[in-house]
């Protein structure tokens, strides 16, 4: 019988995950010959035998853990007569179009040899191989391959050699690979820099124990670690970080000690535990033994399980769950370099756990949580990044999108990918901004993209506008931050076809000027139109109202009632000083910008019903008040619409109401929640009527609020319609690069590079 051969290409997540010897091993077992190499492109394979269809399916259904194919393409070949299979070295020729794998927890084999005794990797806190450990945070270019990655300084010795060499091994090509002998090694310093004696783990964990504050290198950057049950340690944390409310993350062995301290489903059982290891946001249990300071004012908590081998360390030596927050000053970007962790976290921590490692690629951790069944991203980042995503219409031209100014990421998109960054953070802060443009030339090496078309928010004083506006020799569009919303969530989902859309977040430069924030949209990926709106009110102080929720209770007090408000309001003797002052600036439009945010409505319900007049962090008013609603309540405010447009000053005049006649708060916080919804949903299924339209999309930064996304949830589907969420990318800031890359690649006027 005649041999048949192919050349077969395979696009996707194929190197540094154990690809090339899964490939080997399938030609053993089928009897083909030829040989496998990576590309800057992907996986190249010649197959040879006569019957290749048995070892064509097995590549395609029998991948490894960590891989992931996108496309395999198949040219015919004539036959060589190849005896056996074999490894070729690395292909440089041709394009870098491969993809790299996220950073991954430490694999189930890995920790087996991390706690055996007998094993030369025992208690080695830089355990990995193919199927775990860091990959993006350590990777310099590609191909793939040790001498492109932040390893390139340690070689092996003879038997961590021998393992990489071997294709039957788990660490064949494994470019982490190392051992006690060879690799990476952990030292414990003092705030001046001088090692420490003793073994460097222990020492760490008795210090924790003592109530030291201890800042831990990990895979993307450093962590500030301090026992979560000593009030007086994560106090002193919060007091040297200048971190006031926001909560803390909490490291815990494993899902036992998970469950001793939050309430955890099987969904959330599941992301906790899985290769991507992200910060889960969870219901905490009343008698929970953690300190007050770890999450003020706040019934949840973010958990984590360990991710490398030494967090798997340390954890088991302190013996007792731990704090394990950003090693940074509040606002500013995580500490990644020993030198920048030296100089800036030598005031906040007592002593530094460290290795000789390099991080390449700063990377913060993921924070996600379950709502109705189902994972939704808070913050993408390690785990996840830089993992593409599949455009559901194609880039006929590369395309960079700048997002937005907080929670900031990037995107570049070429074909179907688009490669959203890791969490960037505030652009406000220069080193965060440095960080964004850095990321994005380390992107655009890594992928091979160089951008024909910029896409970016029509802000004119985000500092990712003058970015793209500054960048020569490219096509820009300018995309309104909510039809980005939206898009991020078509794309999230793969639609292209319309829907409504509502948006709901804290502000977005609209297209007349105004500040938005309560919309209600028809859009698709190339266009979108305004069909309703929560009714427009003074941001009284521009940006200071959005750190003084009370200035948005007086706006919309003035809003609802003129000159008549009603006196002996708490919040006004709360603020007494400044309220004429506020109240005339908002009358007289001075300093003080129309808005339809729905998020600043939160605000002005928090004050009103005193849960907080000033915040610490974005979001904390509507978050706290939130957490105040009684889950009981069934009632629901009355708020009207005429034209679209959606009295927001209702939903005010009731919670008034119910103030003076002493209603408690956890019922007004309900109602107020179940009347914004109802009203959502009415407004949604009118919109959808009207356009002749089945399918709704929710996005923005205020549906990160589960009560509310629940609600909404539940009308819509109740009214028969389609309700897509988000699933890849966070439904705040952090999406709208995905959202404006979309946008880019469906408008019409690009398909010909013609320009805009």
């Amino acid at each position: 019988m005649t041999a048949k051969r192919l050349r077969v290409h395979v696009d996707g997540i194929v190197q540094g995950v154990g690809f090339r010897p899964f490939v080997h091993g399938l030609a053993r077992e089928f009897g083909v010959s030829g040989w496998v190499r990576n590309t800057g492109e992907g996986v190249d394979i010649e197959a040879e035998a006569v019957d290749l269809d048995g070892f064509l399916t097995a590549l395609r259904a029998r991948t490894p853990a960590l891989a992931r194919i996108d496309t395999v393409t198949l040219a015919a070949l004539e036959p060589l007569g190849d005896k056996g299979f074999v490894i070729q070295l690395s292909a440089a020729t041709g394009g870098r179009r491969t993809l790299v794998s996220p950073d991954t927890a430490t694999c189930a084999d890995c920790l087996a040899e991390l706690a055996d005794p007998a094993d030369r990797r025992y208690r080695y806190p830089f355990v990995n191989c193919t199927n775990c450990g860091p990959r993006f945070t350590i990777v310099t270019g590609v191909p793939y391959d040790r001498a492109a990655t932040t390893m390139a300084d340690f070689a092996m010795c003879a038997p961590c050699r021998q393992e990489y060499d071997d294709p039957t091994d788990r660490r064949f090509h494994a470019q982490p690979t190392c051992c006690p002998a060879c690799g990476p090694r952990l030292s414990l310093l003092d705030r001046a820099g001088t090692t420490l004696p003793g073994d460097p783990l222990l020492a760490a964990a008795a210090r924790l124990r003592d109530g030291a504050i201890v800042a831990v290198k990990g895979l993307g950057g450093y962590h500030l670690a301090v026992d979560a049950a000593d009030e007086s340690a994560v106090a002193r944390l919060r007091g040297r970080k200048h971190r006031e409310d926001k909560p803390f993350a909490v490291l815990v062995p494993d899902l036992a000690a998970a469950r001793a301290l939050c309430a955890v489903d099987e969904t959330e059982a599941a992301l906790l535990s899985g290769s991507r290891r992200p910060i889960v946001l969870l219901d905490r249990r009343p008698d929970a033994a953690l300190a007050p300071s770890v999450a003020p004012g706040n019934r949840y908590v973010g958990l984590l399980l360990p991710y490398t081998p030494l967090h798997h360390l340390l954890i088991e030596a302190v013996g007792r769950p731990i704090v394990l927050t950003s090693g940074n000053v509040s606002d500013e970007p995580i500490a990644y370099t020993d030198a920048d962790a030296g100089d800036r976290l030598g005031g906040i921590a007592d002593a530094f756990l460290v290795h000789d490692r390099p991080i390449h690629m700063r990377t913060d951790d993921s924070v996600a949580r379950v709502v109705t069944g189902r994972a939704q991203p808070v913050r993408r980042s390690r785990g996840y990044a830089p993992e593409p995503l599949r455009l559901p219409v194609e880039c006929s031209r590369p395309v960079l999108a700048v997002g937005a100014e907080l929670k900031s990421t990037f995107c570049l998109a070429r074909g179907r990918h688009a490669f959203v960054s890791h969490h960037i953070g505030d652009l406000a802060n220069y080193e965060t901004f440095r960080s964004f443009t850095e990321g994005i030339e380390h992107f655009g090496r890594l992928f091979d993209v160089v951008p024909e078309v910029v896409a970016h928010d029509l802000h004119p004083e985000y500092l990712s506008t003058k970015y793209a506006l500054d960048l020569p020799d490219v096509d820009l569009v300018g995309v309104q931050h909510h039809h980005a919303h939206i898009a991020s969530c078509l794309a999230d989902n793969g639609v292209s076809e319309p829907v409504v859309g509502v948006a709901f977040d804290g502000t977005g430069f609209g297209t007349d000027g105004t500040l938005w924030g309560g919309e209600i949209l028809v859009a698709d990926l190339a266009s979108f139109q305004r069909v309703g709106h929560l009714a427009p009110v003074p941001l009284p102080g521009g940006a200071a109202a959005i750190r003084a929720p009370w200035r948005m209770a007086a706006a919309y007090l003035q809003a609802a009632y003129g000159d008549d408000i009603p006196v002996g309001l708490a919040v006004e003797g709360r603020n007494a000083a400044t309220w004429t002052t506020v109240l005339a600036m908002a009358a007289r439009a001075v300093n003080a910008p129309l808005t339809t945010s729905a998020g600043r409505l939160f605000d002005a319900v928090a004050a009103l019903v005193g849960v907080r007049d000033e915040v610490n962090y974005e979001g904390q008013a509507a978050i706290e008040l939130e957490q105040r609603a009684d889950p009981a309540q069934r009632g629901a405010y009355p708020l009207s619409s005429s034209g679209g447009v959606l009295a927001g000053t209702d939903l005010i005049r009731a919670v008034v109401d119910d103030l003076r006649r002493g209603i408690a708060v956890p019922v007004i916080a309900a109602r107020f929640h179940r009347g914004l919804a109802a009203a959502t949903v009415r407004a949604a299924v009118d919109a959808a009527s009207t356009a002749g339209l089945d399918t709704v999309a929710l996005s923005g930064g205020v549906f990160q609020n589960v009560t509310l996304l629940t609600l909404v949830i539940d009308g819509l589907q109740a009214e028969g319609l389609r309700v897509l969420t988000h699933e890849q990318v966070p439904c705040n800031d952090g999406g709208i690069s995905l959202g404006q890359a979309a946008v880019a690649a469906a408008l019409p006027a690009y398909d010909s590079g013609t320009g805009r």
